[in-house]
């Protein structure tokens, strides 16, 4: 029996941003691959009205194709209208306005079984509306921000809960996102812990880290911190840090609002020159900086289950993270790195530590093996089959 599944996400990739949701994407094609699941995509676009629409960012979203073959998969993208700096209190409708008429056509060409929202917001609300006009269960996923972030906002509040509330089933990245998601007032009974995969072939230990270095143009010890240059990241504390560590190189590799600061920050520490701003990376080419670093650290405010931090397990590099989301479901032996509080003191005595001992690279990557597409496919198609049936 074929199991039809309607994708929706607003965190999707496409070919002018690769890097955007590439972990949905990711989990998405794991799904696809399964022996009897049929899979369409809906990844609804936000556009603003010209003349705002002119802007490069924009203007390379609304030249994509309406609906294309992307990695695979049949995507479609639909466009809604916003108002950048007015928030997302509008999003959900105004994505419900642009998606309903192609969710109905393509339901009636050939019927869905069920609704795979990929995020709790404006995706979550979005796929309420749209089950209840076709008829159909949906799922939502808790991914991080839209809990911890949307969750907490006046305006999205009351949307999430009331998803929450009439979706079939819903997915936690990590035992901790479960309790924020109950916390806020969902029902535990309907939520699964999903965790994320790493890809075990690709993210591997490198066979000599110091050449893998010098490939780099790299030489001593090297800490590397992958994430948005945003201050709930805390690569701030990170920098400050690094100025505590004579010898230590950190590679940031990412790009955001702060990076600006962030340089600042670093001249003024008199480390600029052991701070490297890498900007976005591609997915590619993190396993090459993660195999040729000791330490990766994020420090972060609040996370769900950050993928790099299992990236980096994978390629035998322990991490310091802050008590965060799912950190302790993750950092679970001392090979795999260290819970820090989020001040420059304590990671620099953590990463100074794993510095002066360092654990064998296939004992860190011991902790990722758990960790896999192949799992995280299995189980978000037993839970879509659970609920479709």
């Amino acid at each position: 029996m074929t199991l039809r599944v309607l994708t929706l996400s607003t965190l999707y990739p496409d070919a002018s941003r690769p890097n955007f949701g590439i972990f949905v994407e990711r989990q998405t094609r794991e799904l696809a691959s399964r022996a009897g699941v049929d899979l369409t995509v809906i990844a609804p676009l936000g556009i603003p009205p010209w003349p705002l629409s002119l802007l490069a960012r924009y203007r390379a979203l609304a030249h994509l194709p309406m609906v294309e073959r992307y990695h695979g998969l049949t995507v479609h993208r639909p466009r809604f209208s916003i108002i950048p700096g007015s928030g997302s209190r509008f999003h959900p409708a105004n994505i419900i306005r642009a998606i309903l008429p192609l969710a109905r056509q393509l339901h009636r060409q050939n019927p869905f079984d069920v609704i795979d929202a990929s995020f709790f917001y404006p995706d979550g609300p979005a796929a309420m509306a749209v089950a209840a006009a076709l008829d159909i269960p949906f799922s939502i996923k808790a991914r991080g921000a839209d809990i911890h972030y949307w969750g907490q906002k006046t305006g999205a509040a009351p949307k999430i809960i009331a998803a929450a509330k009439a979706a079939s089933g819903l997915l936690a990245v990590s035992a901790a996102m479960r309790e924020d998601m109950i916390a806020l007032g969902m029902d535990g009974g309907k939520i699964r812990v999903h965790y994320t995969g790493v890809d075990l072939d690709r993210f591997i230990p490198v066979p000599d880290r110091t050449a893998a270095k010098a490939l780099l143009g790299l030489s001593g010890p090297v800490v590397i911190s992958a994430g948005a240059l945003i201050t709930r990241k805390g690569q701030a504390e990170l920098i400050r840090a690094i100025a505590m560590l004579p010898g230590v190189t950190l590679l940031l590799a990412g790009a955001g609002p702060q990076q600006r600061a962030y340089q600042h920050l670093a001249d003024t520490l008199g480390i600029a020159d052991r701070v490297r701003f890498l900007g976005s990376v591609p997915h590619a080419d993190l396993p090459a900086l993660f195999g040729a670093a000791d330490v990766m650290a994020l420090p972060s405010v609040s996370e769900g289950l950050a993928n790099v931090w299992v990236e980096a397990l994978a390629c035998g590099t322990p991490i310091v993270i802050s008590d965060a989301g799912g950190a302790r479901e993750v950092v679970d032996r001392a090979e795999a790195g260290r819970i820090v509080a989020r001040t420059p003191l304590t990671i620099a005595e953590a990463i100074n530590d794993l510095l002066l001992n360092s654990p064998a690279p296939d004992a860190v990557r011991q902790s990722a093996l758990r960790f896999s597409w192949e799992t995280n496919g299995d189980a978000l198609l037993a839970h879509l089959v659970k609920i479709a049936r």
